[in-house]
């Protein structure tokens, strides 16, 4: 365990939590942050985002026995910021496996979002008695399905000259968060602010279009194999399970009906929030945490 990086004095009022980072091998350290003591919670966000996403949950769950636990995808927010080649699946699910290691859990809810979806079950299914429960929110857990076709912001992260323009030189997309909302002013200013500040230099923001790029365009792309073990792991998952989804997703809004049929058992909480539902149903995400703690 290492000191966290400094963060400027407007953003750390905003995070108020324990802060540090952990060595994941490849000379890479891992950004965490936590607050509370009891059953450990691991809250795995997606891209472009970091811990940051779940402080109105965290701030929802104030005063259970529960140990929340935030850590910051490679690349993103506070852990340190690898070339483009270095992102790919297999690679983060061996980072955050050894992020799950080196915490030294016994036991964990995961909840997850986006790409911390396959990112965080990947890695947990490579430890199948750790995870006691799990809290899905709009992402994906397993390859696409026969006639998928890509949404318009993947085919945009592969059109050649305009994706490094818009990712890499424009911060995109980061730098428009809000068109993802169903309410789009639940990320603005400050907010808006803090998930930029991370990726504001030009040689830090590889990771963006690298994991938009690490979602499979066709059935040979390299990350298939393994969303086929985050698959066969949460159709093999038998201790609680619930989902939270944000039905005005542009994004990943259509993926619920799959969901459904991976977690039969989930009771489902929809809800008219977008891709980053931590901003709008805080609440509602929160409950979901709390039952699933309780029913383990």
């Amino acid at each position: 365990m290492q000191p966290a990086p400094p963060m400027p004095a407007w953003l750390e009022a905003m995070v108020p939590y324990r802060r540090y980072r952990l060595d994941v091998g490849d000379d890479l350290r891992m950004h965490v942050m936590e607050i509370g003591e009891g059953l450990p919670v691991v809250l795995f966000h997606g891209n472009p985002s970091w811990g940051f996403l779940y402080r109105r949950v965290v701030d929802k769950l104030a005063g259970q026995p529960l140990r929340l636990i935030m850590p910051d995808l490679i690349g993103l927010g506070f852990s340190d910021k690898p070339g483009a080649d270095a992102h790919t699946l297999d690679n983060h699910i061996r980072w955050m496996s050894r992020c799950l290691d080196a915490l030294a859990l016994e036991r964990c809810v995961a909840v997850v979002q986006d790409w911390g979806g396959a990112i965080g079950v990947g890695a947990l299914a490579t430890r199948p008695k750790l995870c006691t429960g799990l809290v899905v929110m709009n992402t994906g857990l397993s390859p696409p399905r026969k006639g998928f076709r890509a949404t318009a912001f993947h085919r945009l992260a592969r059109a050649p000259g305009i994706s490094t323009a818009l990712f890499r030189l424009a911060g995109f997309p980061q730098s428009m968060m809000w068109i993802a909302q169903g309410e789009r002013c639940s990320i603005r200013g400050e907010v808006a602010r803090a998930y930029r500040y991370p990726l504001r230099r030009w040689r830090d923001n590889a990771a963006p279009l690298a994991l938009a790029r690490m979602v499979p365009n066709d059935f040979d792309h390299p990350s298939i194999p393994s969303l086929e073990r985050c698959e066969a792991y949460v159709r093999a998952f038998t201790a609680p399970t619930a989902i939270v989804w944000g039905d005005r997703d542009p994004v990943l809004g259509r993926v619920l009906g799959w969901m459904r049929k991976l977690l039969p058992n989930a009771p489902v909480t929809r809800t008219q929030a977008g891709h980053f539902l931590q901003e709008q149903v805080p609440d509602e995400i929160a409950a979901a945490i709390r039952d699933v703690a309780e029913r383990r």
